[in-house]
């Protein structure tokens, strides 16, 4: 999603009205309510929130310059590697075996096998179609943020084909853009 990702890509940034700041700030609370202490310090009620808008129905969240969270058409925020590293607990998270560290890195979507031997670990409760951070074995921060294809209890009983859409990795265009100056 984000593998050529560059300041080029923007197509608009509008200072979003208060009701629409107050839709994104719920939606975000409602999918991370490990966020709830830390929501007022992200997304100041004060401080103006822009809605940057990118080609294939991509929208980026930024506060002070800083993209916080991403979303795709209609589909949940997600937060960015920078936000995740900064509060790991705040999502589900997937643990792929250290076999599949390179392949991530390089953008690929996650295979269920990744996830399902010895040093994949799932959280049973995640369903389909949901956001999930993406850890690798031995490795403590976060290496990419996914969107599942299938509920965690299918991919270990499949154990075949794409198990979780990477959207957003370590080295991509989003996290190299550090602010949008």
């Amino acid at each position: 999603m984000f593998k050529k990702f560059s300041l080029e890509e923007i197509s608009s940034q509008n200072q979003v009205k208060a009701s629409v700041q107050r839709r994104i700030r719920q939606s975000i609370q409602e999918e991370y309510p490990g966020l709830e202490t830390v929501l007022e310090d992200l997304l100041p009620k004060k401080s103006p929130l822009i809605v940057v808008k990118c080609p294939n129905h991509l929208t980026l969240v930024v506060v002070n310059n800083v993209p916080l969270f991403f979303c795709i058409r209609d589909g949940p925020y997600m937060p960015t590697l920078r936000l995740l590293h900064q509060y790991p607990n705040i999502m589900k998270r997937f643990q792929v075996d250290r076999g599949a560290i390179k392949f991530v890195f390089s953008g690929a979507n996650i295979m269920c096998p990744g996830l399902t031997s010895p040093g994949g670990v799932l959280d049973e409760e995640v369903d389909a179609e949901r956001p999930v951070a993406i850890y690798a074995e031995g490795k403590q921060h976060a290496l990419a943020i996914g969107f599942t294809k299938m509920s965690a209890k299918d991919i270990k009983s499949i154990n075949k084909g794409i198990g979780v859409d990477n959207m957003h990795y370590l080295n991509d265009g989003l996290w190299k853009m550090e602010r949008l100056d």
